[in-house]
């Protein structure tokens, strides 16, 4: 049946509805509309309680850049008379946000990396004072990441060298955000490198280059790998370091950072679906090359000579270098929070420790051939008595040292006397005597001759050995009714 002509017999929306087989909405809906002349009656917005302050928060979103809460905002909606909930007042602020937003989005086009062109730099921080330094080789996505206890300048050049170095090329830029330790001064948005810089730059023959103001979107490549290596390398390193019971080394974070880039250099990456490594093997044949020498960056390194001890002192402490060079002259460099000692005349790093406090002592085992052996304060036969007597053996020596443990002050004559013992029972019988001394703790020269003089009578106490374990017979039994007493007294 035709919609309008049910709803005119019938005069009701869900009567219509039920005799045509829908709903009482779509009556009215069809209803309306054959009422305006068949075209869709204009639907009007229902009004709400904050429509008259949306001005109010729209010039404050504006203010802020979108970044104010309606938290903040609820207050001075308040003073200005609104009396809704919070939750609509919350979806105001939303509609202003998502609007400004669309008519101040960025709009920028993705980047297009140019091999040999970019490299990208950057810090972030791992956990209280320690801190990693990334930089990404924009064509192959080549990473490198390194911890340091500081962002500094000194620190910041030697981390770019380092990657350099890796690379095993220079390319044209090196692109940076506005990082303080490299920054000079700001100039018409033009940013100054300090002289420091523009010196390492001219060295490595490569451009300083800077991103704009608030504008990480620019080098967003390295930017991702920052929060990469917070996440993969640097939150487990901590975590099982905190797990320990103990604080991570920065030798040890860079040992592990190592490790880490290479994995995730030798690896697919999905961006760019190829392997950095490989990539980057065909991107060096456009890198300038290396210089010869690398650039001495921070404090000049100074000279100290090798004492007997095999170590140098610096800041009051000592460090061990290898013992060949017992004697020669050494180049000490600090370098984030370790300490390089460097050969002079090849230039090669020959030892590297971490700083330690002033009188302490940084040794290295592999300096002096192994670990530190026990100390040894075993006799030293000098009078031919003593040489005598000690070349019984160990159980000479040990009757010797208890004796004089003891306090035996005749024990230089009480030597003579075993020496007479022994000539008389025997070297073997004066060995086995001093063992059962030495056992039972008797350290006189009468203890000894009482021993011999017992001979093989004398018990041979042992230690006690397993568990004597034994099979006992089986006994016969008897039940319980076998001991019942019957009526007339008696058992049964």
């Amino acid at each position: 049946m035709d919609i309008i002509s049910a709803y005119r017999e019938v005069g009701t929306y869900r009567g219509a509805a039920e005799l045509c087989g829908t709903t009482h909405k779509t009556v009215k809906r069809v209803v309306e509309r054959a009422a305006n002349g068949g075209t869709r009656p204009e639907h009007r917005p229902a009004p709400h309680n904050y429509d008259q302050y949306r001005d109010l928060v729209a010039k404050r979103v504006k203010t802020s850049h979108g970044r104010i809460t309606a938290k903040r905002l609820l207050p001075v909606a308040r003073a200005a008379g609104y009396d809704g909930s919070p939750r609509n007042f919350r979806r105001l602020v939303a509609e202003e946000k998502q609007l400004w937003r669309t008519e101040n989005h960025r709009g920028r086009r993705p980047g297009i990396w140019v091999p040999g062109e970019f490299l990208v730099i950057d810090w972030a921080e791992a956990a209280p004072g320690l801190h990693v330094f990334c930089a990404v080789l924009a064509f192959s996505r080549w990473r490198f990441a390194a911890f340091a206890a500081d962002q500094r300048q000194s620190t910041t050049l030697a981390m770019i060298a380092d990657a350099l170095a890796g690379i095993g090329g220079v390319p044209r830029k090196v692109l940076a955000d506005r990082m303080g330790c490299l920054k000079g001064g700001v100039v018409a948005n033009v940013v100054v490198p300090t002289a420091e810089y523009v010196r390492f730059a001219t060295h490595y023959g490569f451009s300083p280059d800077w991103c704009n103001a608030s504008d990480p979107e620019s080098k967003g490549v390295v930017e991702h790998l920052c929060g990469y290596a917070q996440t993969d390398l640097a939150v487990p390193l901590v975590t099982e370091a905190a797990i320990a019971g103990r604080t991570v080394t920065l030798r040890e974070a860079n040992i592990a950072a190592k490790a880490w880039c290479a994995e995730v250099n030798s690896t697919m990456h999905s961006e760019i679906c190829a392997v950095p490594d490989e990539r980057l093997t065909g991107e060096r044949e456009v890198l300038a090359a290396l210089p010869s020498l690398r650039l001495e960056i921070a404090a000049a390194s100074v000279t100290r000579k090798v004492d007997k001890l095999s170590c140098v002192r610096y800041g009051s402490a000592r460090y061990s270098v290898p013992m060949r060079l017992i004697g020669a002259s050494v180049a000490l460099v600090v370098d984030c929070g370790a300490l390089l000692i460097i050969e002079p005349g090849t230039g090669v790093i020959i030892a590297e420790h971490e700083l330690v406090a002033p009188g302490s002592t940084s040794i290295l085992d592999e300096h002096y051939d192994g670990p530190r052996p026990a100390p040894n304060r075993g006799p030293r036969p000098k009078t031919p008595v003593e040489k005598q007597f000690c070349a019984l053996g160990q159980d000479a020596e040990a009757f010797l040292v208890g004796a004089a443990a003891i306090g035996n002050t005749r024990l230089s004559q009480d030597l003579e006397i075993l020496l007479a013992l022994g000539a008389a029972h025997g070297t073997t019988n004066l060995v086995a005597a001093l063992r059962r001394a030495v056992a039972f703790k008797r350290f006189r020269a009468a203890d000894v001759r009482s021993i011999l003089a017992a001979g093989a009578g004398a018990p041979q106490p042992r230690p006690a050995g397993d568990a004597l374990v034994l099979d006992l017979p089986a006994a016969t039994t008897r039940s319980l009714d076998a001991y019942r007493i019957t009526g007339d007294g008696s058992a049964s």
